[in-house]
């Protein structure tokens, strides 16, 4: 089994961080970390902006997967985590 570390950013080697890891054997799997608003720097966008920061997550989630050459099209799951879904879709 092959490991290979993707890492399309600098800023997390700081913190020991990987980006995602592709592990090839008889198959090829990807698995990638959480992705959130953060820009190439490791610098938080999108303050107070939930539809900013999903689509700030989206774009990371598309750069590191093209960095393993891999699209959207391969995501075969994806979890979505929030802190206050009422706060930016209140029951009408």
């Amino acid at each position: 089994m092959q490991r290979t570390t993707i890492n399309p950013w600098t800023w997390n080697e700081a913190f020991g961080y990987s980006q995602a890891t592709v592990v090839e054997g008889s198959h090829q799997v990807m698995y990638i970390a959480g992705q959130t608003a953060i820009d190439a720097d490791g610098n938080v966008v999108h303050a107070g902006d939930m539809a900013g920061q999903v689509g700030q997550a989206l774009d990371n989630l598309e750069t590191v997967l093209g960095a393993g050459g891999l699209t959207l099209a391969d995501v075969v799951r994806l979890d979505v985590y929030t802190t206050d879904l009422d706060a930016y879709f209140p029951v009408r």
